[in-house]
This record gives C-alpha cells, sequence and structure tokens, in this order.
C-alpha cells in the first residue's frame, strides 16, 4: 500500500489510518497555524454552542466521562472527543455516548482531504473530524479532551466557554517542559477571557492562578473553593455555598469525580442532584484500574485465570502513584505485572512508587511508534530497581498464559504502563478464540 498516495471516500476507515499516520513529516507537530486554517475554511471553529475543553496530566478522560453522563442525564445532545484510544480509532468520539461507525469517520476525512491546502497531522486530522462530526450532529454541548499540553494542541483552535484541568504532574518533558510551572502555564493556555475555570489539581503552580488573574477567569480552585472528602463508602463534595452529601463511590478516581462536579455545579444548565448522584455510580472508563470479568476472557483458548486481573493504562508518575494507593488497599498475595512503557517516558517515574508492591516484573515488547523491545524495558527498569525479579517476553500474549496458568487466587495480574501495553493485552484477548 502506497502510503502517500490519499485513500478514496470508498476504502476502510484503516485504509485511511494508515495514511494519516505517514503523511506528514511529524507525528507530533505542535502550533495551531495550519489546523486552524483548515477549521476557518470549513466553518469548523464552532462545533456546538457551549464547549467545554478539559487538559490536564491525568484524570481528563474519566472527567470527561462524568460532564458527558451528567449532561445527557440533563437532557442534554452531547458529544465528547478524547484521545488516545485504547483499542479503535472510533473510541475518540462520540455522540451521546455512542461510537460512530468507521463510513461515518472516513467520509469527514475525505472531506477535509478535499478542502485542505496545508500538511495535517494525524491528531490534526482528528480533531478537525472530530469538529465536523460534532457540528453534523447539532448537538448542545461538545467536550473537547486536550492531546497533549493546551496552548500548542490542536483542540484549542476552538474557543472554550469553560476550561478545566484536572492535575499537573511531570510528563510529555519535550514538548511541555521539566517542571511544574512550565508545564502549568501550557496547560493553561486553554484560557479565554472572563470565561469559567476549575482547577482540580490541589497544588496549583502560580503559573496557572497568574493567567487566569490575567484573562479575569472565574477560577475555581480544588482545596480553596471546593474539595471532595471520602468518608468511609461514601463522598462528600462542598463548596463555600453548596454540598452534596453521601455520594455513591464512583467507578473512576475520586479526585475526577470532584473536578467534573465543580465543573456542573457551575454549567448554565439545570440538573437535579438524583441526576449527578446516578451519573457518579454509571460513569466508567475502561483501562483505568479496570478489573476484567468473566465476559472478558468468554471467547480465551487459553487457561482461564485463577486470580483477578487487572488493567490500567498509566504512564507517568503520577498515574503510578494513584495506581499504587488503590494496589495498596486491595493487595492480598502477590502481584505480578506484565509491563512495558514507551521509549521517551519517565521509567524510573512509573516503576519507583510501585516498588514494594509488585512481586515479579514480566517485561514485554511494544510494537509501535516509541515503543522498544521487552529487554530494553528490563534494562531500564533494573537500572532503577537493581533488586526487582524480572524475565522479558517479545509477545504480551506469552507473559499472560503464563501467568494465568501460575498465578493463585488470591494473587493480582496487572497489565500497565501504556495504553499501548494494554490494547495489545486486549487485542490479544480478544483474537485467542478466532
Amino acid at each position: 500500500m502506497n502510503t502517500k498516495i490519499p485513500p478514496k471516500e470508498t476504502d476502510s476507515l484503516a485504509c485511511w489510518l494508515n495514511y494519516l499516520e505517514h503523511a506528514h513529516s511529524k507525528p507530533i507537530d505542535m502550533g495551531l497555524e495550519r489546523v486552524r486554517s483548515v477549521a476557518e475554511q470549513l466553518d469548523l471553529l464552532q462545533p456546538a454552542p457551549y464547549v467545554i475543553t478539559v487538559a490536564g496530566t491525568n484524570g481528563k478522560g474519566s472527567t470527561c466521562r462524568l460532564l458527558e453522563v451528567a449532561l445527557m442525564k440533563a437532557g442534554l445532545r452531547v458529544g465528547v472527543y478524547s484521545s488516545p484510544h485504547l483499542i479503535r480509532y472510533n473510541e475518540r468520539v462520540r455522540i451521546q455516548g455512542e461510537l460512530l461507525p468507521d463510513e461515518w469517520h472516513v467520509k469527514t476525512f475525505a472531506m477535509i482531504q478535499k478542502e485542505k491546502q496545508v500538511s495535517l497531522s494525524y491528531f490534526e486530522f482528528s480533531t478537525l473530524s472530530a469538529l465536523a462530526l460534532f457540528k453534523q450532529a447539532k448537538l448542545d454541548v461538545v467536550i473537547l479532551e486536550v492531546g497533549l499540553g493546551g496552548r500548542l494542541d490542536a483542540t484549542n483552535i476552538v474557543d472554550p466557554n469553560f476550561a478545566v484541568i484536572t492535575s499537573i504532574d511531570i510528563d510529555h518533558v519535550a514538548f511541555l517542559g521539566d517542571n511544574r510551572e512550565v508545564i502549568g502555564r501550557e496547560k493553561a493556555g486553554i484560557f479565554r477571557p472572563n470565561i469559567p475555570v476549575v482547577i482540580g489539581e490541589p497544588d496549583c503552580p502560580q503559573s496557572i492562578r497568574d493567567h487566569a488573574i490575567k484573562l479575569q477567569c472565574h477560577a475555581f480552585y480544588r482545596g480553596e473553593d471546593w474539595q471532595i472528602i471520602e468518608k468511609n463508602d461514601r463522598l462528600q463534595w462542598q463548596s463555600n455555598t453548596l454540598c452534596f452529601d453521601n455520594l455513591p463511590q464512583p467507578r473512576i478516581p475520586v479526585p475526577n469525580v470532584g473536578t467534573a462536579l465543580a465543573v456542573l455545579t457551575q454549567l448554565p444548565f439545570s440538573m437535579s442532584e438524583q441526576m449527578i448522584m446516578e451519573a457518579i455510580a454509571e460513569a466508567q472508563m475502561p483501562g483505568r484500574f479496570q478489573t476484567l470479568t468473566a465476559n472478558d476472557f468468554a471467547h480465551f483458548q487459553g487457561p482461564q485465570p485463577k486470580s483477578r486481573v487487572i488493567i490500567d493504562v498509566g504512564h507517568n508518575p503520577h498515574a503510578a502513584r494513584y495506581l499504587a494507593s488503590r494496589l495498596q488497599a486491595v493487595k492480598k498475595g502477590k502481584i505480578f505485572a506484565i509491563f512495558s512503557a514507551l521509549e521517551d517516558k519517565d521509567l524510573s517515574g512509573i516503576v519507583e512508587p510501585l516498588d514494594q508492591l509488585i512481586d515479579s516484573w514480566y517485561c514485554v515488547g511494544l510494537d509501535c511508534w516509541r515503543g522498544q523491545e521487552a529487554q530494553m524495558v528490563e534494562s531500564k527498569l533494573l537500572a532503577v530497581l537493581p533488586q526487582a525479579k524480572t524475565s522479558t517476553y517479545k509477545y504480551i500474549g506469552d507473559a499472560a498464559v503464563k501467568l494465568f496458568s501460575e498465578a493463585k487466587a488470591e494473587d493480582i495480574i496487572l497489565v500497565f504502563g501504556s495504553f499501548h501495553t494494554v490494547a495489545d493485552f486486549m487485542l490479544w484477548l480478544e483474537n485467542s478464540g478466532k
């Protein structure tokens, strides 16, 4: 297949995605000029009457999901754009909580390809396609999850009515900087003059505060203007003027529930406390400390695991610290980690928080852009944790089959380290019965 020749509207989504992965000179090309010029040409800069943009190091996806569920319960038509996808590209765009057919994505790709006069990266193309799909659907609210940073991310061509920053930590150093103040300033680039902003990061960098003041944003800070408290098996969220008591235990991280609630209380839409309670109980995200069920193994032809299997897409220090706290609460026997990470990630920051929890590391390779072989993963891990018990596997399925056979009922098999690690595992599991 010639990846330099644009596909046709009759070609498959897979064909288009393969083309988009190779069509631009850089996989990541920060800047808004090119993508904005195409969006202006196609009249895509206002995909809905109300837009919420969500940035942050971690917690963006689950915050967006809770907002989406709650707003739909309030009777609004809602679209969500998120990235990266876990298994299939279609996961990046949801309308009314549903994924869209391949043909819809292909049609917008073909439209953009026909009209654009500049080269676009994969993410820029994807963003424009999402905006086109949202506009066609005549939605009330669009929620945009920032892909990388904020200021120069393609989603930032759209002026939001509301901006959210979930958390701030060190990640994507080559693009965003190596300290929280610089990273905070990049993420605050989604702010616009006089709009409401919610900050879910309890240790908010001064750079975010300064930018909010400069633009006269109506800022709502965790720990100052609102807080969320865990009390036994229930949650309490409170601000200076409002309190939600006895909230149900969520399926997403508690800090992200708090951030979403802070947003919901500031939006110009009417919703009852019952709607919010139901949304908290229902909202969940695949791959975020997700325990697999018997249904996930229904078509698996190999040995059925006796132990609990948890998948988690955590791939930076902030996510690893949260993962460690969750594992600490549930550990009974041993924890075996099927692990890999992209070559540009802070591997030390990912593995150090888990050092005392994981009994054995099964290092696997990733065959993707920025992926690395299992031996390299192991070498980097041992440089950080020289006493760690490790082994290597070229294919993730080989590591999984061994653990499925040997791990005991009280043990945990943890698959984590990257979206790609979890995706490879789930695709292997899905295809094993075919």
